[in-house]
């Protein structure tokens, strides 16, 4: 388990990384008239990723998780692909990404990059991570109650992010920024 214990450090350092990325780009948005929405909501959002990485660590360290090479191989490949899409969203979005839902007033909405194909790209991300990165070592548990719970709390995200986005840019459609 050294070596799963590494990851999931390495995926907690990323996140770690991600927040200050996050408060770059809110000072960034703040200076330029951004309005916030679904405070509400953050906390719980923020506690169910703390909540994957340690849930992560303590069911394969209480049960005894064996690896298991083929499903190992083929999660650890899925974990590695949503890293790649949250941060190409990350750098399609600039100074405009954020873990909060951070609107400015007046930019259209980013239709390049993976937000070509997909409103939420990056909720993609989200949800292959949470299934992948337990699967790793076999902790189906908490891929399974991270997966439940994430829905919950991605159903309240997703709609708040629609009406912020909606309510800022509702005349501008999609358009390339």
């Amino acid at each position: 388990m050294d070596w799963y214990g590494l990851l999931v450090a390495a995926v907690a350092a990323e996140r770690v990384g991600e927040l200050v990325v996050a408060r770059r780009n809110e000072r960034w948005s703040r200076a330029r008239g951004a309005i916030e929405a679904g405070r509400g909501h953050y906390p719980a959002m923020v506690a169910l990723h703390a909540a994957l990485l340690l849930g992560c660590l303590t069911e394969v360290w209480l049960t005894g998780r064996p690896f298991v090479p083929a499903l190992a191989w083929p999660m650890l490949a899925v974990l590695g692909g949503a890293q790649a899409l949250r941060w190409w969203c990350i750098a399609t979005l600039g100074s405009r990404w954020n873990t909060r839902v951070i609107v400015v007033p007046g930019l259209p909405l980013v239709a390049r990059g993976p937000y070509r194909v997909l409103r939420h790209p990056n909720y993609v991300a989200v949800v292959a991570e949470g299934v992948a990165l337990p699967l790793v070592h076999t902790a189906w548990v908490t891929a399974l109650l991270f997966t439940l719970a994430d829905a919950v709390v991605l159903t309240v995200r997703i709609r708040c992010e629609n009406r912020a986005l909606d309510g800022v840019a509702p005349a501008l459609g999609s358009v390339p920024a």
